[in-house]
């Protein structure tokens, strides 16, 4: 990841692929990419196929977050319930625990 840091309002914070002009950034779009089928990920019931056919299974218990944990491993993936608020970050996080399987592209 890469970008401009830029302090506003006494917060420091990463603007990814930013050109900061004016303190507005320019963003590169990204997307999810199933690397065995090449298909985008455009909704959760995709992903949630995908990361179920990986042995991840989901949490249900609170429904402001979407939540995955594979059995005999620490991690967990939490991505917020809006898809719309779906960032590169959490795409970033799948990608990490689900190395093969996944990667993140711009568009």
């Amino acid at each position: 990841m890469s970008g401009v840091w830029v302090f506003k309002d006494g917060v420091v914070r990463l603007v990814e692929n930013g050109a900061a002009a004016g303190g507005e950034a320019v963003r590169r779009r990204k997307a999810l990419v199933h690397t065995p089928s090449g298909q985008v990920v455009r909704s959760y019931a995709e992903l949630e196929s995908e990361l179920r056919a990986l042995g991840w299974e989901r949490y249900y218990e609170d429904p402001a977050l979407y939540q995955f944990h594979k059995r005999g491993s620490l991690d967990l993936i939490s991505l917020p319930a809006d898809f719309a608020r779906f960032s590169s970050v959490h795409m970033y996080d799948i990608v990490i625990k689900n190395r093969d399987s996944f990667r993140v592209v711009d568009v």
